[in-house]
């Protein structure tokens, strides 16, 4: 596809809890860390060091998830780590169900990322080898990681290897299109080329419910899992559409001639399919659901409908200054592409960032495309960036607007 190509295979990226939400339904907000520890550490003691750099923090989801619905698992004392700065902590078992869940979700993922690198020529000619390497050493461990939980990870990867063909017929369609007067509909529909990420989603989701012995909640799960792998689809292709069109990538937007406003509609949509689902199996009557995947969720839908220019939540997010912006625009600053590291370079990123925790205190470039990275626990604790109507959380819980959908995205 000659580097052209968006795959959205980051699944988890939209769901990320909130400290100050934990506390509003009596959750301790270290849960979080202590279901990213197990994972990172699952990781290192089943399939190497190197292995820790797939972590997929939002993958911890799936831990919690599946936690959430069979009771709190074992913990386990953990070693001194950077990311903890240098302490003790107790952290989930690196052999509950819901962490080795997550492995499978995490190893998969970055295989399938890591490939998607090589093959768009993101990697220098001398990494490619390498690259290609580990990224098959990880699907062949989340094979097997996978088969100790029972979980059939085939209709997965065939779904992912299908994102390519998906998006050449696409991209042939679309240059097809060009010479036609009037203009035909397009070859393949958005939901075509969001549906791996749909099918791989309700697939790990679907398997919380099995492993926590809840099979009432695996019909669910697999849908809100389908929706919530359709919002991470979307909402990376809406972020993304200008930086996609100045560097000539493929974005599922714009390949479908998908406007703003529907692509918006769709991410309602789904949010209002997932909460449904929700209250069908009571899942939403669990804090941790609800404070994990719920709340954030909304939050996006949030951040996503600000960016647009479309007003969302309390009549006090409505200024002036949004009101005379159009909708549904993005600015477009020129962008220059990065460049990849070289091969030792990006190895010594690997170890020294990676495999060390390092990624999570300190910004970082990512080794495979060169780009700048923040790092993955910038947001953790302080999510009230976003507010732009109030002082602070505190006063924005103070008057109840925080919690009709306003103010910011802490959901406290």
């Amino acid at each position: 596809m000659d580097g052209s190509r968006q795959t959205g295979w980051q699944l988890f990226g939209v769901l990320k809890p909130c400290a100050h939400g934990a506390a509003k339904y009596g959750i301790d907000p270290g849960q979080w860390q202590a279901h990213m520890c197990g994972l990172c550490l699952g990781l290192r003691d089943g399939h190497g060091q190197l292995a820790r750099a797939a972590t997929n923090t939002d993958a911890i989801v799936l831990s919690v998830l599946t936690e959430a619905q069979a009771g709190q698992g074992a913990r386990t004392m953990a070693a001194p780590c950077p990311l903890r700065g240098m302490k003790r902590a107790s952290v989930v078992s690196a052999s509950a169900p819901g962490v080795q869940l997550a492995a499978t979700a995490s190893l998969l993922l970055g295989a399938a990322k890591i490939g998607d690198h090589v093959d768009d020529g993101d990697a220098s000619v001398l990494a490619r080898g390498p690259m290609r390497r580990v990224s098959k050493a990880w699907a062949v461990s989340a094979q097997r990681q996978a088969d100790l939980i029972g979980l059939d990870v085939r209709p997965m990867l065939a779904a992912i290897a299908s994102q390519s063909a998906l998006e050449a017929r696409a991209v042939s369609a679309d240059a097809v299109a060009v010479h036609e007067n009037p203009p035909s509909a397009p070859a393949i529909t958005l939901d075509e080329l969001t549906g791996p990420t749909q099918l791989c989603a309700a697939t790990l989701f679907g398997h919380t419910a099995t492993l926590a012995g809840r099979p009432e909640n695996v019909a669910a799960l697999q849908e809100i899992g389908r929706h919530v792998g359709r919002i991470a689809h979307l909402a990376d292709a809406i972020e993304d559409l200008e930086r996609d069109r100045v560097r000539g990538r493929f974005n599922p937007l714009e390949a479908t001639g998908t406007g703003m406003p529907r692509a918006y509609e769709l991410l309602r949509e789904s949010e209002s399919r997932i909460r449904e689902a929700a209250v069908e199996a009571e899942l939403d009557q669990l804090p941790t659901v609800r404070w994990a995947l719920l709340d954030p969720l909304a939050s996006l839908l949030r951040r996503l409908g600000r960016g647009l220019g479309i007003a969302v939540g309390h009549a006090c997010r409505n200024s002036a200054t949004a009101q005379q912006q159009s909708p549904y625009e993005f600015p477009s600053p020129p962008e220059q592409r990065p460049n990849p590291p070289g091969p030792f370079r990006a190895a010594g990123q690997v170890f020294g960032v990676y495999c060390t925790g390092m990624a999570f205190c300190f910004d970082h470039t990512n080794p495979c495309t060169g780009e700048r990275k923040d790092a993955w626990g910038k947001h953790c604790n302080d999510c009230c960036g976003w507010c732009d109507c109030c002082s602070s959380c505190a006063d924005c819980c103070g008057d109840g607007c925080c919690c009709d959908g306003c103010c910011c995205d802490c959901n406290c």
